[in-house]
């Protein structure tokens, strides 16, 4: 591949600091196209399907785009459909547009509209074609094919992902260094999901986000808790109580709807940590700004700790519903920080099942939520009933991949990106580990907010790790 040639004038504005990302919309239009992929990319001897093929969903962008010239910025897709990580990445758009880049966003095999078998997808005869090398390869023969199809065989590729879509930019870049470039892997938890970190420190890290929003969060949430499970042993006029503080459609005294409730109402309070964004967003759902200060207001000034656990509950969830099914807005899965609804949460499930090793439970001790194990073992009886999966393979996605940072030594020109805010952080690279293999603090950001469009409400912090992020991704294409 032949090096990106830069102007003097455009090299100078970096050197002198004095760059400025262009003002873009945060989402711009797509185009919609489809790729013929291979179902199973490593076995020559037969075929899945009925031609061995599927159609795998991308998006295009080439407004910015100078060709020949011009590099590609890629997204590696995760566990949605694509174009809500189009929507919510628009500092990748901001890049280009300053890079005159070709913008293409890939979606993950599995989901959004990427179905090999269609709606047969997710049988237990079909599954199996569902995991991070299959989809690696799919990224690799769409970046080789597209090349060829639209003129950038000879252009330099820099791969853009957050969350598990950063887990695969880094993967790729490992795996396919003569096809990427670049590799920005944003809150991607790499030692987490190799199992390299205490099973127990997600949870933990969701309670330390809400403490940062304030001291005293923590201690609320536990005590409207220990209302709530009090209410429960309380016969009828507990239950009562609880179905009209949560505006629950239905309740049961069972200890299936008791485990189901605490699952739901800890969810809650995962995804505003992720998403405690400092302005309103609806990436994972529509939220206001910084969710988690909301919601630990709202603990500290109800009439109780158990209405004020309900209000943050039901700020994710709606606080305008008449009222809330618990088994509808969250599905327990084999990842209790939560697998999503529909299809995907099919999908994210087998995933949680196989090749990653997800966090454990709450333990009321690490954490301010009431003790909801998920031990190694459950893991296990679980994906077995539900996938018919033999014995777990912990230690397979560390020898594929890395699974420590002696691993990734052996790595070159990724950038990690990790906010504080994230409940993810702990389990990111987040120390350099080699000249091109550099950690980027976000101090105030929540996950992925390094990729999200420039906001008027961005913390210096954030601004900052972009300007660093932009300054390694000239360094490496123009060396």
């Amino acid at each position: 591949m032949e090096a990106i040639l830069f102007g003097l004038a455009f090299l100078s504005c970096f050197v002198k600091g004095t760059h400025s990302f262009p003002k873009v919309q945060e989402v711009l239009p797509f185009q919609e196209k489809f790729f013929t992929q291979y179902i199973d990319h490593f076995n020559y001897g037969g075929q899945a399907g009925p031609d061995g093929t599927y159609q795998q969903r991308y998006l295009f962008q080439d407004k910015f785009w100078t060709k020949k010239s011009g590099p590609v910025f890629f997204y590696s897709g995760n566990e949605g459909p694509i174009t809500g990580f189009w929507n919510a990445s628009g500092f990748v758009h901001e890049l280009a547009a300053e890079y005159n880049a070709l913008i293409i966003f890939a979606e993950h095999r599995y989901y959004g509209v990427s179905l090999p078998f269609g709606k047969l997808s997710f049988s237990k005869a079909n599954i199996g074609f569902l995991g991070m090398e299959q989809a690696l390869a799919d990224y690799a023969v769409l970046l080789k094919g597209l090349g060829k199809l639209y003129g950038f065989s000879a252009s330099k590729i820099v791969s853009f992902g957050g969350s598990y879509g950063g887990m695969l930019t880094g993967y790729m870049r490992y795996k396919y260094p003569h096809i990427i470039d670049v590799g920005v892997a944003s809150s991607a938890p790499f030692y987490t999901i190799a199992g390299g970190r205490p099973r127990s420190e997600f949870f933990e890290a969701v309670t330390n986000t809400c403490r940062k929003a304030d001291q005293n969060c923590p201690a609320n949430v536990q005590s409207g808790f220990s209302m709530l499970l009090d209410l429960f042993s309380e016969g009828t006029k507990g239950l009562q109580a609880i179905k009209e503080a949560f505006k629950l459609c239905s309740i049961e005294n069972t200890p299936q709807f008791k485990r189901h409730m605490i699952g739901w109402a800890r969810n809650a309070f995962t995804i505003m940590a992720m998403a405690d964004y400092p302005y309103p967003a609806k990436f994972l759902a529509p939220l206001p700004a910084y969710p988690i200060t909301v919601a630990c207001k709202y603990v500290a000034t109800a009439t109780s700790k158990l209405q004020g656990l309900a209000e943050a509950t039901l700020l994710l969830y709606g606080q305008k519903k008449v009222c809330h099914d618990i088994y509808q807005e969250f599905v327990e899965c084999a990842d209790p920080t939560g697998c999503g609804l529909g299809n995907d949460a099919l999908a994210w499930d087998y995933q949680a099942c196989t090749e990653m090793l997800l966090p454990g439970g709450s333990t009321n001790v690490t954490d301010m939520f009431p003790p909801l194990p998920w031990t190694i073992e459950m893991r296990e009886k679980y994906c077995t009933a539900t996938w018919g999966l033999g014995k777990s393979r912990l230690k397979w996605l560390s020898t594929n991949f890395w699974g420590n940072a002696d691993d990734i030594k052996h790595a070159s020109n990724i950038l990690f990106p990790n906010g504080d805010l994230d409940p993810w952080m702990p389990g990111g690279v987040l120390e350099n580990l080699s000249p091109t293999l550099i950690a980027v603090a976000v101090k105030g950001g929540a996950h992925h907010l390094d990729l999200r469009g420039s906001n008027p409400a961005d913390p210096e912090t954030v601004k900052e790790a972009r300007k660093k992020i932009d300054s390694y991704i000239k360094k490496w294409l123009s060396s």
